[in-house]
């Protein structure tokens, strides 16, 4: 397996990020302020007003490193690598399972068990650990939200093989049909999550609550912080199902869209619950972050504070450094690794190597 490569972030504002022998090196103000060298980075990620000289990224382009860059909001705005590596024949088998309705359908429903799988997980370990102190509005939240999500669950698990239903509509294939009802199952749940969502926050802050999702912009602390990091995760997706030779652009349970990246999305489902959302209720609920880190502009978005920001990359950082069995292989590895592996195991799959694809389903 390949070795899990870290992903430099560069949050200090005005900064130029220029090459230096076999190094990186930070400046601001002409002052070195980091340096690391090339051969221990995987990707570097700019955010905000970061620059990158030419030399610098011909260098990274050269070794294999992919340069991303963020605005101050977390939000995608350009992507630097080398030559596309890998094998044209994964892509093209990529490419027919997305064409295929019934592959697409059964690759739709791996990655689908393993973001409502988490999501009750969420659910259940805030049931768990503080059911006995929350309100009985919030319990009753919490245990609707993951009785929705359990029956969800349900549902996908039976669409995971074809439809033998004999009332399907007669000019669309089956296969259609399911890959149809899983989108919904997933938009469905997604909402229920969601309304159960804010019973986890404990904190006090009237700022800090959550009464639902919104994003483009976020319009609360909680939502810019859910946002920034799903940014960082689809990152990390991308930089893994391309490290594969994957083209992160056509998924199965995403649509395809122009300039979405639609594989990285779906893969990111499988880790968004446990890793993301966890992160974000964990930094709230200690107190980590609170409404003075957040800002609110004129147009009613709110985006994170610079300082507050880079607290959260270290968190996240931190995060992934964490280790876990994974489920399939039996083997420990850091938890940023796991995408990495995923993304060869979905590689394996759509060569015919695996029957199907194993989703992450950590115990």
């Amino acid at each position: 397996m390949k070795r899990y490569l870290n992903t430099l972030y560069v949050t200090t504002q005005d900064a130029w990020v220029v090459k230096d022998g076999a190094n990186l090196v930070v400046r601001l103000d002409q002052a070195e302020i980091g340096r690391v060298p090339m051969h221990l980075l995987g990707a570097v990620v700019g955010i905000g007003l970061v620059s990158f000289t030419a030399p610098l990224l011909a260098a990274c382009a050269d070794a294999g490193i992919t340069v991303s860059m963020l605005d101050r909001n977390g939000r995608f705005q350009a992507r630097v690598e080398g030559p596309v590596s890998g094998n044209v024949l994964l892509r093209r088998a990529q490419y027919r399972a997305a064409d295929d309705p019934d592959r697409a359908a059964d690759l739709a429903a791996s990655l689908l068990t393993a973001k409502l799988d988490g999501q009750r997980a969420v659910l259940k370990r805030g049931l768990r650990d503080h059911g006995e102190t929350m309100d009985a509005a919030a319990r009753d939240r919490l245990t609707a939200g993951e009785a929705a999500i359990g029956d969800a669950l349900r549902r996908v698990r039976a669409l995971a093989a074809p439809t033998s239903d004999p009332d399907a509509a007669r000019d669309d294939p089956p296969a259609m049909i399911r890959l149809d009802r899983l989108r919904g199952i997933e938009g469905e749940a997604a909402a229920r999550y969601f309304e159960a969502f804010g019973a986890l926050i404990r904190s006090d802050e009237p700022a800090m609550q959550f009464d639902g999702r919104n994003r483009r912009p976020p319009r609360d602390p909680v939502n810019a912080l859910l946002s920034f990091l799903y940014v960082l995760l689809t990152h990390d997706c991308r930089s893994a199902l391309e490290s594969v030779g994957l083209d992160p652009a056509v998924g199965f349970l995403h649509r395809d869209r122009p300039g979405r990246p639609g594989l990285a999305l779906d893969l990111m489902e499988e880790f968004r619950p446990r890793l993301a959302d966890r992160l974000a209720l964990t930094l709230i609920n200690r107190r980590e972050l609170g409404a003075k880190d957040f800002v609110h502009d004129a147009a009613g978005g709110v985006t994170i504070r610079d300082e507050a920001r880079k607290r959260v990359l270290v968190a996240w950082t931190e995060r992934k450094r964490e280790t876990a069995t994974h489920p399939y292989l039996g083997e420990s590895a850091a938890l940023g690794l796991m995408p990495h592996l995923q993304a060869l195991l979905l590689a394996r799959t759509l060569r015919g190597d695996l029957d199907a694809y194993p989703p992450w389903l950590p115990r």
